[in-house]
C-alpha cells in the first residue's frame, strides 16, 4: 500500500515489493518518506532528512538502467562525481538485499536485489529553478553561480587531445534526428533550417573547437547544468545531480557546459541575471574570454536539446504543458542565433556614482545573447596582479603607468571580443581625454557603434555610496572619492550625462532610455515571459 500523499508510480516499472518496502518505511527505521518524485529514470524517496534515489530498470536508448548491475554502476558514478560539486549532499550507495527468509532490508545479510543512493535533503525552497519562477535570482546568487562553476570547471579533469569538433557536430547531427520525429510539435521546416544552421556554424568554427580542445577546454564536466540541478544550500549555489552515465556526452567544452546554464536563464527571460553569470565566470575564467563567440551557438544548441526533450515528453502524455513548451524552445533556438551586430558602450564616471551597478543591469539588452562583455579596469587590475577579485591592491599599485597599462589591457580586451561578434560594455572612470578618445577610436577601428556614458554624482553622496560597498574588486574609499576632487567631474561634451542621483531603477531606465534599449521588448532573443 502506498502512504497517503505519495502518489504511485505511473508505469509500474519498479519492483512492486521493492516499492512497498520503501514507501513503508521500513528501509528507513520505519519512517515513511513523505513525498516521492518520479522522473523518467529514477524515483526519489524524501524522508526527513534524507533523499534516497532509485534507478528504475528502464532502457531509453541513451541510457540502460535495465540490469541490477548497471544501476549500481550508475549510483556509483553518481555519487562519485556529485561529490565535485556536492560533497555534502552525497552519502554513498546503499543495497537492498534480501535474505535467507527472504525479507528485505537496507544494507543487511543476503544478495542485493537494487540499490539506493543516499543523498541529503535540503529544503523544498532551494531549488533555483524555484526562485526563477518567482521572478528573479538576487545579483548576490547570480555572481555565487558564476564563481560555483568557475571553481568546479577549474578544477574538472581535463580530456586533452582531437575530437572536439566531432563531439560537437555529433550533438548536432542527433539533435537533427530527434526533432524530425516530432513533426507534429515541431515545424519539419524550421528544424530543418535551424540544423542546417548549426551544422554549418559547427563546421566554421571546427578548427576553433579543436584548438580548445588541445588546449585544455574540454573537460569532464557536470553535462546537466540547469537551474532545477542547482540548490541553495548554506546560502551557497551548489550544482548536483549531473550527468552521470555517459562520459562521451558530459566531457565537452566548458563554455558548452556554462551554456546549458545560460540558455535556461535566457529561456526564463532573467536576461539580466544570465550575462551576471557569464561575466563573472569569465572575469574569473579570463582564458575563455577569447571564445566567447562561440555562446550563443551553444546556447542554441542547448535549447535544441530541449526541444526535442519536450516534444518526446508530449508524445508520451507525461506533460499538458510540453507541446507549448517544444516550441517555446525552438523559437528560442532561432532567436539565439539570429545576427546581431555588437556594439561598444562606455560607461565613465568618478567612484562611486554607480558604474559597475549599471553596467550589470543595461548588458542584457547589448548584442547577441547572453548580451555584452563588461569590461572593467577594477577587475582587469586584479588580474594583472594575479590576485583574487576581491582582494584589495596597497595604494602604491596605483601609479600612473599602471593605470595606462590597465586601460591599455581594456582597449585590447575589447577589440577581442569585438571581433568576435560580441557586444561591449567598458566600466572605467575615463577621467581624462587621452582614455576617452582611445575607446571611441576601438569603435570606430571594428566599425561599430559606440556611446559614451559619463555618471555624475555630488561628492558627498559617491563617498556614502563607496563606504557602503560590500567586497568587490574597487578598492576605492571615502578617501579616494575625495581626492578625485570636482575638477575631473566635469561631464565630457561627447559623452551622454546621466545623473546618478536617484535610486539605482531610476539610473538604469534613464540611461537605458538614452541608449535606445528596451530589456524586455517583444524582439529581444528569448524564450517566453513569466
Amino acid at each position: 500500500m502506498i502512504p497517503e500523499g505519495i502518489p504511485p508510480l505511473r508505469g509500474g516499472a519498479i519492483d512492486p515489493e521493492i516499492s512497498a518496502f520503501l514507501t513503508s518505511g521500513q528501509a528507513f527505521g520505519g519512517e515513511r518518506p513523505s513525498r516521492r518524485i518520479d522522473t523518467h529514470a529514477a524515483s526519489i524517496f524524501l524522508t526527513a532528512t534524507r533523499a534516497w534515489k532509485l534507478k528504475r530498470p528502464v532502457n531509453l536508448g541513451y541510457l540502460d538502467f535495465s540490469t541490477i548491475e548497471a544501476r549500481h554502476a550508475a549510483l556509483v558514478a553518481e555519487d562519485r562525481l556529485n561529490r565535485r560539486t556536492a560533497p555534502g549532499l552525497y552519502h554513498g550507495v546503499r543495497a537492498i538485499t534480501r535474505d535467507g527468509h527472504d525479507e528485505l532490508s537496507l544494507d543487511g545479510p543476503g544478495t542485493p536485489v537494487d540499490w539506493l543512493l543516499e543523498m541529503e535533503r535540503f529544503p523544498d525552497d532551494a531549488l533555483l529553478s524555484d526562485r526563477a519562477a518567482r521572478g528573479r535570482l538576487e545579483p548576490g546568487i547570480s555572481l555565487a553561480l558564476g564563481d560555483s562553476i568557475a571553481r568546479f570547471h577549474g578544477m574538472a579533469e581535463i580530456v586533452l587531445g582531437p575530437g572536439a569538433a566531432r563531439r560537437f557536430q555529433k550533438v548536432a547531427d542527433a539533435n537533427r534526428v530527434a526533432m524530425a520525429r516530432y513533426p507534429d510539435q515541431l515545424d519539419p521546416e524550421r528544424t530543418q533550417v535551424l540544423g542546417d544552421r548549426i551544422s554549418a556554424l559547427g563546421k566554421a568554427q571546427a578548427a576553433r573547437l579543436e584548438a580548445r580542445g588541445r588546449r585544455g577546454h574540454v573537460r569532464r564536466c557536470h553535462g546537466d547544468l540547469h537551474l532545477a540541478n542547482i540548490a541553495l544550500i548554506d546560502g551557497k549555489p551548489t550544482p548536483f545531480d549531473c550527468l552521470e552515465f555517459d562520459d562521451e556526452l558530459a566531457t565537452t567544452d566548458v563554455l558548452y557546459d556554462l551554456g546549458f546554464l545560460l540558455m535556461d536563464l535566457w529561456h526564463r527571460d532573467l536576461p539580466v541575471e544570465a550575462n551576471l553569470v557569464a561575466n563573472r565566470y569569465l572575469d574569473l575564467m579570463p582564458a575563455e574570454e577569447d571564445a566567447i563567440g562561440l555562446l550563443p551557438l551553444f546556447m542554441a544548441v542547448r535549447a535544441q536539446v530541449r526541444a526535442h526533450v519536450a516534444a518526446a515528453r508530449s508524445v508520451q502524455g507525461q506533460d499538458r504543458t510540453a507541446r507549448s513548451e517544444a516550441a517555446e524552445y525552438l523559437l528560442l533556438a532561432e532567436k539565439l542565433l539570429e545576427p546581431v551586430k555588437p556594439s561598444l558602450v562606455a560607461i565613465g564616471g568618478l567612484s562611486g556614482t554607480g558604474k559597475s551597478t549599471v553596467a550589470r543591469q543595461v548588458a542584457g539588452a547589448l548584442g547577441r545573447p547572453p548580451g555584452a562583455r563588461i569590461l572593467r579596469s577594477d577587475v582587469l587590475r586584479k588580474q594583472r596582479a594575479g590576485l583574487l577579485l576581491e582582494v584589495r591592491l596597497p595604494p602604491g599599485a596605483y601609479t600612473p603607468a599602471e593605470r595606462r597599462a590597465v586601460y591599455a589591457d581594456l582597449m585590447h580586451h575589447a577589440r577581442l571580443v569585438l571581433s568576435d561578434g560580441q557586444a561591449v560594455i567598458a566600466d572605467a572612470v575615463f577621467a581624462d581625454e587621452v582614455g576617452r578618445a582611445a575607446i571611441a577610436a576601438v569603435a570606430a577601428e571594428a566599425q561599430v557603434d559606440f556611446s559614451g556614458i559619463w555618471l555624475d554624482a555630488p561628492e558627498d553622496m559617491r563617498a556614502a555610496r563607496v563606504a557602503s560597498r560590500g567586497p568587490d574588486p574597487s578598492d576605492a574609499t571615502p578617501a579616494v572619492v575625495h581626492a578625485q576632487g570636482a575638477a575631473s567631474a566635469v561631464p565630457p561634451v561627447d559623452w551622454i550625462a546621466v545623473s546618478a542621483v536617484g535610486t539605482i531603477d531610476e539610473i538604469v531606465a534613464e540611461v537605458r532610455s538614452r541608449l535606445n534599449l528596451d530589456l524586455f521588448g517583444p524582439d529581444r532573443p528569448a524564450g517566453h515571459r513569466h
